[in-house]
């Protein structure tokens, strides 16, 4: 429902926006000469269709499954030694990894195969899509900030447990 009230609300502000520019493009000459046009671009992928292509989709399913399983047996840990995560529930079917860490959220971690990515759904930062990049044995990479996924999960995890983690033991990790 938010995300239709958001669309609402920017195609509102883009009908007001080509309603007023004539009028203030009548009062104001000097602006007429500078604008010609506005317009609005969108991109509807994180990962660009020519990037998609690049990596095998045998190589990604290896790597993917080696990244989510290695980050489960990770999570049981971490909820095993962790004092405050009593009732926590770390699952892995199918290829989505789901950690509930009961007040703290949950964390969702899946394979999205069609896209060639990792999807994170996380209670503190959201949602994120991590692109394979095969360099260096191969790791996910958030590309609209250059995060890591095992780098972003050690921080928020670190802060929850109030000890610090370290992803970096993980299959595909760059910390």
């Amino acid at each position: 429902m938010l995300r239709n009230v958001l669309r609402t609300s920017r195609w509102l502000a883009r009908r007001q926006i080509n309603n007023i520019a004539p009028v203030l493009l009548r009062h104001y000459p000097r602006i007429s000469s500078k604008v010609t046009s506005l317009s609005f671009n969108r991109q509807f992928s994180s990962t660009p269709s020519s990037q998609i292509s690049d990596v095998d989709q045998a190589v990604f399913e290896e790597i993917c499954n080696e990244t989510l399983e290695s980050l489960c047996e990770y999570f049981e840990e971490i909820v095993d030694s962790s004092p405050n995560l009593k009732g926590a529930d770390v699952t892995f079917s199918d290829g989505v990894l789901t950690v509930a860490l009961g007040n703290y959220g949950t964390y969702v971690i899946n394979r999205q195969t069609p896209n060639k990515q990792i999807w994170l759904s996380s209670p503190v930062s959201g949602p994120k899509r991590y692109d394979l990049v095969l360099k260096d044995g191969g790791h996910w990479v958030y590309k609209h900030d250059g995060i890591s996924l095992h780098k972003l999960l050690q921080e928020e995890i670190s802060k929850i447990v109030s000890n610090k983690v370290e992803f970096n033991k993980c299959s595909h990790s760059l910390v």
